[in-house]
């Protein structure tokens, strides 16, 4: 069973390279997959192996993800708070800096989850209830919180509720498959590419040396927003990010910190929220609950061995990643890199969502360019989530 364990780990740590490395390729997507399989061609696995490499996957993409957010500006809605910060790294010839604070912050971020789990579970089991019926108005609070820190409040009004209508408007749209891949894609992804291409961005050489900051403030912002974010509908890592630098006020540097560690920190909260409430708040927690049903403690006791193993793994594979492409990125016409990403995207849009897949992922990446063109957080566009959960559970 150890050799099994292990073997389903690596295989997830190579399922999340492949997607934290090639936008449009999501775990939300692999994990659909999985479970359509898992009656069928992978029905003689034992579902506690198909646990494993779903929960390796995740928690790898959640390293390795911040690699194309900052070589290439294409994010997704886990990294979208990484694209300024890394590209100014990026452009002064320190992207591998920026990506290794990341993955400081995400290292951190699995043994602090492992700290605090216990504890968490018996806080998040005591007030679940009462939160529950005040989560609309939570999210409101949020909301309006993410646009008061903006200082041009008009325009980030604007971006929130632009794409609120556009998430709200393909949320409702009938016989869609996945919906959110053209959204998302447009919006966080795509437009972004388009940008960078019309203003032919240039990379210069870049210094493989390892930044120097302060990491406290940071990991304490990451600790105090994530499990609030993690059992929230509509919040993910990106708004845990700005609520606890918000709190702990930190640098730029400090920031991708904080950004790695609640990216990894929300997707480890979120299988610990299926066993306590038993409410799915990432695709890969769903996958789990379509596969396990319900958790049991030693089931739980696994997932934090699961997720301690491949983050330790996960670690080290970055670094490499990220230093391998510092040393080949600057040798590519990025221009050319760009537009060839846009073209996968939009390939693998209208394979998963056909025509109107396409129709909806022009219509999103026009928004996200005008969004972007106001200069305003792109978190603002979360809106298109945001809203659409606060008109479900208000109505």
């Amino acid at each position: 069973m150890l050799f099994q364990l292990l073997l389903a780990i690596l295989v997830g740590i190579f399922a999340g390279t492949i997607t934290g490395l090639i936008p449009g390729i999501h775990i939300n997507l692999i994990g659909i997959f999985i479970v359509s399989l898992s009656v069928s061609f992978l029905y003689p696995i034992h579902p506690i192996y198909l646990m494993t490499f779903i929960i390796a996957m995740a928690i790898a993409h959640t390293f390795i993800d911040f690699i194309p957010s900052v070589f290439l500006g294409c994010p997704d809605t886990d990294t979208e708070l990484s694209v300024l910060p890394g590209h100014e790294l990026l452009k002064k010839g320190h992207g591998y800096q920026a990506i290794i604070l990341t993955t400081y912050g995400s290292l951190a971020a699995i043994f602090i989850l492992i700290l605090i789990a216990f504890p968490s579970i018996i806080l998040i089991s005591k007030t679940y209830e009462t939160i529950k019926t005040i989560i609309p108005f939570l999210l409101i609070f949020i909301s309006l919180l993410l646009i008061l820190l903006e200082k041009q409040k008009f325009p980030a009004i604007i971006v929130f509720s632009l794409t609120g209508l556009l998430g709200w408007s393909v949320l409702n749209f009938q016989n869609l498959n996945q919906p959110l891949l053209p959204l998302l894609t447009g919006l966080f992804g795509s437009s972004m590419l388009i940008t960078s291409i019309k203003n032919k961005t240039q990379i210069p050489e870049q210094i493989i040396s390892r930044p120097r900051t302060k990491i406290f403030k940071p990991l304490l912002g990451a600790i105090i927003a994530s499990p609030l974010c993690s059992f929230l509908p509509g919040l993910g890592s990106g708004q845990a990010a700005i609520i606890g630098n918000t709190i702990f006020k930190t640098d730029q540097k400090g920031f991708l910190i904080l950004l790695g560690a609640t990216n990894t920190l929300v997707m480890g909260f979120s299988f610990i929220s299926l066993y306590i409430i038993s409410k799915t708040r990432t695709g890969a927690a769903v996958a789990i609950q379509e596969i396990i049903k319900t958790l049991t403690y030693k089931n739980l006791i696994l997932i934090l061995i699961i997720i301690l193993i491949t983050g330790i793994i996960s670690f080290f594979l970055t670094i490499f990643l990220a230093k391998f492409f510092s040393q080949k990125l600057t040798k590519i016409n990025y221009t050319i890199i760009s537009s060839i990403t846009l073209l996968i995207l939009i390939i693998i849009v209208f394979l998963i969502s056909g025509f109107f897949g396409i129709l909806i992922l022009i219509a999103s990446t026009l928004t996200g360019i005008y969004c972007i063109s106001l200069k305003v957080r792109r978190s603002n566009m979360m809106g298109c989530l945001l809203i659409p959960t606060i008109i479900y559970y208000l109505f």
